[in-house]
């Protein structure tokens, strides 16, 4: 989806002649629909161009992700029928389902697809800007920087000191190593994984150090942060992730042309008017703050970051940067592994990063023995 501004003789022309922009528009190209409209007076006539397919791939994720919401408030330990879960999502019907829905499951369904937007969106904007599908902020350290630091506030300065802030903190200092380790190299090619690889072990022999050292009542505090678990979300975090999530996905949005061309090299962007270093900064600070958020609210689910995207590529054309697709894809993994967690082994109940490990190391497998995509090349 993206906007253009049409020769604004043409359009006038055509307007003052009487012809419809629809009838006797610029055609759209293959594969898009085209929107077009002349506002009044002087204003610069304008028209959106929608991508058919990536349009159509986000309206079945859409659809898989709403059923897959309904299935999670309806299944657990106490299972409802799914005629009672719309009710009780108003405060009707029986007062148990009410409680069920209301109080305990839908809060951890918003954090789940919070997070899973979150890690899905970062993961598009890293693998498209080092055209690398393994360049996600999981494998290359963003996650282990923001677990570390999370940690260390609970178990080493206390609470008090806000873990979502040090997560953040955690990120940015994970990035900036790897960035500054990968010089020469700059954000392609695999010296840029390699270099993220060897400072996600790092941070993660940091978080077990910590660990440690303290006493084992402080260590359970701190082991959500450690696997990926949305059973200790701290609703604050979920509040801060929702307005990051909704400036990093409207960010990410502005800067979707950018991305389609840095796909090119960097002469060819340059040329067509990209400024390659300013645009890869944006982006990776843009990462890194959706990292950092849900890291703070779930911990390490890295590998959302690598499944989402995979899966919205797949659906949604090959021109474009998938971004809203990889959020709702993301939000359909994190909402199915969290459900899985939940009801497979019930009432015991295994955290969502140890799901998604599972699932996700087969994809990681299965990634490595396929073709390489041709979003990325």
């Amino acid at each position: 989806m993206r906007c253009e501004a049409p020769v604004e003789s043409q359009v006038r022309q055509r307007a003052a002649e009487g012809r419809d922009d629809g009838e006797a528009g610029i055609a759209a190209p293959a594969g898009h629909w085209r929107l077009a409209w002349l506002p009044p007076g002087d204003a610069v006539p304008c028209s959106l161009l929608i991508d058919r397919r990536a349009f159509t791939a986000c309206l079945l994720l859409l659809a898989a992700l709403m059923a897959a919401s309904l299935a999670y408030l309806a299944m657990g330990s106490s299972g409802l029928a799914p005629r009672a879960v719309l009710p009780a999502l108003v405060g009707r019907g029986e007062m148990m389902a009410v409680f069920l829905v209301q109080e305990l499951r839908l809060p951890r369904l918003v954090a789940a697809c919070l997070t899973g937007a979150a890690f899905g969106v970062a993961g598009c904007l890293m693998q498209t800007l080092a055209r690398n599908r393994l360049a996600t902020p999981g494998i290359i350290g963003i996650d282990n920087g923001a677990t570390a630091f999370a940690v260390a506030s609970v178990v080493g300065l206390g609470v008090s000191l806000a873990p979502p802030a040090m997560a953040l903190a955690g990120a940015a200092t994970a990035a900036a190593i790897t960035f500054g380790l990968a010089a020469g190299g700059g954000t392609r090619g695999y010296r840029f994984i390699i270099a993220g690889i060897g400072v996600g072990a790092v941070f993660g022999a940091i978080t077990q150090l910590l660990l440690a050292k303290v006493a084992i009542d402080t260590a359970n505090a701190a082991y959500p942060w450690t696997v990926g678990s949305l059973n200790a979300r701290p609703a604050g975090a979920v509040t801060l992730l929702a307005i990051g999530l909704a400036v990093g996905l409207a960010a990410a949005l502005g800067l979707t042309r950018s991305l389609s061309l840095l796909r090119f090299s960097d002469a060819v962007a340059t040329t067509l008017g990209i400024h390659v270093a300013r645009r890869r900064w944006q982006v990776l600070v843009v990462s890194v703050l959706l990292t950092g958020l849900a890291v703070a609210v779930a911990g390490p689910v890295g590998l959302v970051g690598l499944i989402g995207p995979e899966i919205a590529r797949s659906l949604s054309s090959p021109r474009g940067v998938p971004v809203v697709a990889s959020a709702l894809a993301g939000a359909l993994v994190m909402v199915l592994a969290d459900l899985a967690g939940r009801v497979l082994l019930a009432p015991i109940e295994i955290p969502v990063g140890i799901v998604t490990s599972v699932v996700g190391g087969p994809w990681l497998l299965w990634i490595l023995l396929r073709p390489a995509s041709r979003n990325l090349a």
